[in-house]
């Protein structure tokens, strides 16, 4: 169960002995700071950095990569120490980059010991900073959790530093540049890495092997034995793609034969290709999957449904569909990254013929000019022929992986609706809708999201800016957003138990009377949707007393003692034309479900237009930025942890005409019947 995290927003954890990865893309360095309870640092000697990487509970790596490990054990630093934060900065005097904004996004995921990823944050929207906080674990009431921060420094790491506190921090960053400059200076290139026997790899942005060679049609022979499956010798995820623009550009070959072809090794002695395949696609779990059907002579195998590791075949499935989802990021960041290249390289050739008075006109300039184009053009050709062809094996895959979905990860058009029963489990995941980009526009990734669900909803019934241009008025959109919202709350009622999923509906100004119609004329809510200021007050009283008798229960560790009657089952809450019929009092009781009732069990779903809280000022703003926001319409608002592309999102909804929303809720609803008795 992973938490993605916004800035400010925390988690608890669990665990005392943890891991943080680190993925940057480019070479870091990661350091920690120990503070007290008011986040000064006591000293260097309360710094974890590559020069003395060991303190007590905190060790970190000790030179700048592109892929960290930090241990953590937190019953092991001192009593005094109430926070550790974990800083990520670039190395000065080795020629990188000099600021985070010309980056992708870096990644920080903790960890268990056993690689249960337990938190995630994306440190999106850095400029010119290259120091910055990317997360700390601090002391709560006895507890530990985990927040965002994301503050950056564009002074470094002095500034950084002297921020905590830190009287000698211009001292300490020189000695921690220092450490990582000598560090680059010992290291050799890792040794060529080894298939490991067994390993079915993906690789769909770069191959070794001839088509004749290889087992599936992502390759089969190029796996890496590293823990992180994105880690080539170097240990630096970079695009196979960007990785032969940059060597193309190094050497500036006039011939474009001689030019490193995006989607090929970029040259030999590195270790081989990177494997781009997502870490669960392989074949080691216990439960295999299913056997590839034979191929025909001098073709590849074809793609099977489950082929993932995991238990069982709803996890496998599970870990498949997110493995096509990464391998489609990291293909298309591939293919613009030589697209890109072949841009620069065109402009460079065409300011070289400008620059020469001699050829900027005549035979010799249109010449040069015409060669240039016709260079840029063969480039991008090539890199287009190898993202068709990854698509291509992405959208057979799509093909067998899509009718074998269960009903949770499925879309409401597939025939598993049809025999769909009453579950005894909740499943790992939940189908919010589908994904998909530019390059690939038929190609259609399904949006999972693991249950029990980490953040809310926020269904945005707003002005969008859609992709396709299209204009809805305000009603319209209103009205498609709370079909959104229904159709999202009839799928999270089928996934569960019958006795482990309770609705409740906030319809204030009883607006959304029709929209909400099967899901009160089924009988699968708590109550009837509560309509005014007395049914808001109600409704958030309420909750917010189950979550505080909760939150009693598990500090007291007397979860056994609750009450014989209390509802023990998730709580989902639908706040319909949110702020609508909401007074300051309720709008704080909201914001406080939205922080705490996550992990208790009590989730939320608005239905809203931001623009419509304006009046509010900035005291909404942490809500907005708490939840998930959705889109009734296309929108290409989402982006993914790994090359930060803007995926487009089409949300789930109902085929028109079709009754397959009334049988699901009629069987919940007969399930529960049945339960109660």
């Amino acid at each position: 169960m992973t938490a993605e995290l916004v800035r400010g927003q925390n988690h608890p954890l669990s665990e005392a002995r943890l891991e943080i990865r680190v993925s940057a893309g480019t070479p870091v360095v990661a350091a920690a700071t120990l503070s007290d309870e008011s986040g000064r640092i006591h000293g260097v000697e309360w710094v974890a950095h590559p020069g003395a990487p060991t303190l007590p509970g905190v060790e970190v790596s000790r030179q700048a990569v592109a892929d960290h490990r930090l241990a953590v054990d937190l019953d092991a630093v001192a009593e005094t120490v109430h926070r550790v934060s974990v800083l990520l900065a670039l190395p000065t005097g080795v020629g990188g980059p000099v600021d985070f904004g010309s980056l992708a996004a870096p990644v920080v995921a903790v960890t268990g010991l056993d690689g249960t990823e337990v938190a995630g944050f994306t440190l999106t929207g850095l400029g010119p900073e290259s120091a910055v906080v990317a997360l700390e674990l601090y002391r709560r009431q006895g507890a530990w959790k985990v927040r965002a921060i994301g503050q950056g420094y564009a002074g470094g790491l002095a500034d950084l530093l002297t921020d905590q506190g830190l009287a000698q921090a211009h001292r300490l960053a020189s000695a921690i540049n220092e450490a990582v400059a000598q560090g680059v200076a010992r290291s050799v290139p890792a040794p060529p890495s080894r298939t490991a026997d067994g390993d079915r790899s993906r690789q769909t942005t770069a191959s070794a092997l001839g088509p004749d060679q290889a087992a599936s049609p992502y390759g089969g022979q190029g796996a890496q034995t590293a823990s992180d499956p994105y880690q080539g010798s170097q240990g630096n995820p970079v695009p196979q793609g960007a990785a032969d623009a940059v060597a193309s550009y190094s050497t500036g070959p006039a011939d474009p034969s001689a030019t490193t072809q995006p989607g090929t090794p970029a040259a030999s002695g590195t270790g081989g290709p990177v494997d781009y395949s997502h870490p669960r696609r392989r074949n080691t779990a216990p439960a295999p999957p299913p056997a590839a059907p034979p191929a025909e002579p001098g073709r590849p195998a074809q793609p099977v449904a489950g082929d993932a590791t995991g238990w069982s075949m709803d996890e496998r499935l599970y870990n498949q569909v997110w493995g096509m989802f990464e391998d489609l990021a990291r293909s298309t960041a591939a293919y613009r990254s030589a697209v890109d290249f072949a841009d620069t390289r065109m402009d460079r050739e065409l300011d070289e013929v400008l620059s020469d008075p001699r050829s900027r006109i005549g035979g010799q300039g249109d010449a040069a000019r015409e060669s240039a184009r016709a260079k840029h053009a063969q480039l991008v050709d090539q890199a287009r022929q190898v993202l068709d062809r990854d698509l291509a094996h992405l959208a057979a895959e799509a093909d067998v992986v899509e009718p074998a979905l269960p009903p949770a990860y499925a879309r409401w058009d597939n025939p598993a609706w049809h025999a769909y029963r009453v579950p005894m489990e909740m499943p790992m995941a939940l189908r919010l809708g589908d994904l998909h980009l530019p390059e690939s526009d038929r190609l259609r990734i399904p949006m999972l999201i693991r249950l029990p669900l980490e953040r809310g909803l926020w269904i945005d019934s707003g002005r969008t800016g859609s992709p396709d241009g299209s204009f809805l008025d305000s009603h319209e959109l209103r009205r498609l957003a709370l079909d959104s919202a229904v159709a999202h709350t009839a799928r999270l009622l089928a996934v569960h138990p019958a006795d482990e999923f309770t609705v409740h509906v906030l319809d204030p100004a009883g607006s959304g009377a029709q929209a909400f119609a099967p899901l009160v004329h089924s009988g699968v809510l708590a109550a009837p949707p509560a309509m005014g200021a007395a049914g808001v007050a109600d409704i958030l009283t309420r909750l917010t007393e189950h979550v505080d008798l909760v939150q009693m229960a598990v500090r007291g560790g007397a979860a056994d003692s609750l009450p014989p009657d209390f509802d023990t089952a998730h709580q989902l809450l639908v706040v319909n034309d949110f702020p609508h019929g909401f007074d300051d009092r309720a709008v704080t009781r909201l914001r406080y479900l939205a922080d705490e009732g996550p992990a208790v069990g009590v989730h939320l779903m608005l239905v809203a237009d931001r623009e419509d809280a304006a009046g509010y000022g900035p005291l909404l703003d942490p809500l907005w930025r708490g939840l998930m926001r959705l889109t009734p319409v296309p929108e290409d608002h989402l982006a993914d942890p790994w090359v930060g592309h803007a995926w487009t999102y089409e949300p789930a909804l109902l085929p028109p005409g079709s009754q397959v929303l009334q049988q699901v809720l009629a069987q919940v609803a007969e399930a529960r019947r049945l339960w109660r008795k």
